[in-house]
């Protein structure tokens, strides 16, 4: 699958457990799925910095992901502070 093709598909997850996210007050956005298919995403909302943060990111987020791309080598959560903007230069 091309990068493009993963960085799709992995919007698409994100966007069929936006909705689970919302009705908490939370929200998710993919910052970037990196050259070696780590997808790298942003808790937003209420979900950044909540202390249950990070079994939403296991147990939710990580874990569909996991099961719907299987060609992904990693789900990891960032501030946008966290990314290598030269690489969209």
């Amino acid at each position: 699958m091309s990068e493009n093709g993963l960085e799709t598909k992995v919007r698409e997850v994100l966007e069929a457990i936006r909705p689970s996210l919302m009705s908490h007050g939370g929200d998710v956005s993919l910052v970037e799925v990196t050259p070696d298919k780590i997808a790298h995403h942003q808790l937003e909302g209420a979900c950044n910095g909540c202390p249950m943060s990070q079994i939403t990111l296991k147990l939710g987020i990580e874990r569909v992901l996991a099961e719907e791309v299987p060609e992904l080598a990693g789900v990891e959560a960032v501030g946008l502070e966290d990314v290598d903007w030269t690489r969209f230069e």
